[in-house]
């Protein structure tokens, strides 16, 4: 009998994995069982009760509202709102980059591609720590103190406390506003989907009606809401400016440093793809009389994107996670949030978990954006 058992491969199998699985439960809970108890006899609760506590720290900027006596669980909120801020704004921002850096490696202009290529290769092979760093030195010590700011545009003042600029204020009921016109937008923008697929967009009476129902909706929302706004400039009062809108130091240095070193990688990527296509497509463009610029945003970069976005999704991920070196330069994203937590409560293991949990949501969310969008431009073949 047991002879015949062993002799079954398939028994074998499943013994060894269910031995393996529980030899692994017994060591994960031991390690939790030996954290649990040691922490206890320092005094340190386990749980995550901490977070309706008051914070009682200050965050020097963030996208959202924040005070001390916010809980702990806002202060992490906060922090995750600053660190998608800065995500998508680099990831935006060195896209459009790395297309320019990309189109000028494959310039025919010596000088041009040159130039880009001694961009792309002095970026890459600096680390992005540097780059932080260099920026924040430049900008906390090589520009002058408020009184003494340059003010090269009306309004725009530029001094160690920051960059200065003009704002616009608005209303509560301009949000709303503006609210609804985006929705009418992307309501006109589906409809136009419908019609060139139903092949009504090429009649002038749809586009008229479109048209005439986007102008009704913004006329009759600007009727009710009646928006404003009033400009803020900003103006010397003491040792400081007021008013207006300010870019830090540490925004500054973080935004400068993530996009000029991710738009190296991705003008790399972005020119591997464009020279990925055959040059057979570049002569039917010219053969057909377009012009190359038509021949490379009509048939060449659509047949790359194919190419250009699987690697690219990898270097978005990696934007997002180089986002945690902020500290370096003391911007308060969510990395640095967390450390603060951790040294006025002590709950390390709940906090390192929220952190590794928050990331993770993030990266799986651009993930499957990005392999949505690779499968809108991925060829179908025809079975």
């Amino acid at each position: 009998m047991i002879s015949a058992v062993y002799d079954n491969r398939r028994v074998r199998n499943w013994t060894g994995q269910i031995l393996l699985l529980g030899g692994f439960a017994a060591l994960l809970f031991w390690l939790v069982s030996n954290t649990v108890a040691n922490l206890d006899a320092r005094g340190i609760k386990v749980g995550f009760g901490f977070l309706s506590r008051p914070a009682n720290f200050p965050i020097s900027e963030s996208v959202l509202p924040y005070d001390p006596s916010d809980t702990f669980l806002w202060a992490y909120v906060t922090g995750l709102g600053n660190t998608v801020a800065i995500s998508i704004l680099a990831i935006l921002l060195s896209t459009a980059l790395g297309l320019l850096v990309g189109l000028a490696r494959r310039s025919k202009h010596p000088l041009t591609s040159g130039v880009a290529g001694v961009f792309v290769t002095t970026m890459r092979n600096m680390p992005l720590i540097v780059h932080l760093l260099f920026w924040y030195a430049l900008a906390t010590t090589a520009l002058p103190a408020p009184r003494e700011a340059y003010n090269p545009l009306p309004g725009v003042f530029l001094s160690l406390r920051g960059f200065y600029v003009p704002s616009v204020e608005f209303s509560g009921t301009s949000l709303t506003f503006a609210f609804v016109l985006i929705v009418a937008t992307l309501g006109a923008w589906h409809m136009r989907g419908r019609m060139i697929r139903l092949g009504w967009w090429h009649d002038s009476r749809p586009l008229l009606a479109l048209i005439g129902v986007m102008a009704f909706a913004a006329l009759g929302a600007g009727i009710v809401l009646q928006p404003s706004a009033t400009v803020s400039f900003p103006e010397m009062s003491g040792f400081n400016f007021t008013g207006g809108f300010r870019l830090s130091p540490e925004f500054a240095a973080l935004m400068l440093g993530l996009v000029i070193y991710t738009s190296a990688f991705i003008g790399e990527i972005i020119r591997g793809g464009i020279d990925a296509v055959s040059s057979g497509q570049w002569e039917a463009g010219r053969a057909i009389g377009l012009s190359e610029r038509h021949t490379l945003t009509r048939i060449i970069i659509p047949q790359a994107l194919r190419i250009i976005i699987p690697p690219l999704t990898s270097q978005y991920l990696s934007t997002v996670k180089n986002t945690t070196l902020a500290l370096a330069v003391g911007y308060p994203e969510l990395g640095l949030v967390v450390g603060t937590v951790i040294n006025q409560t002590g709950q390390a293991i709940e906090s390192i978990a929220l952190l590794l949990g928050i990331f993770l949501t993030i990266s799986i969310a651009v993930s499957l954006f990005m392999n949505w969008y690779n499968a809108r431009v991925a060829l179908v073949e025809a079975r």
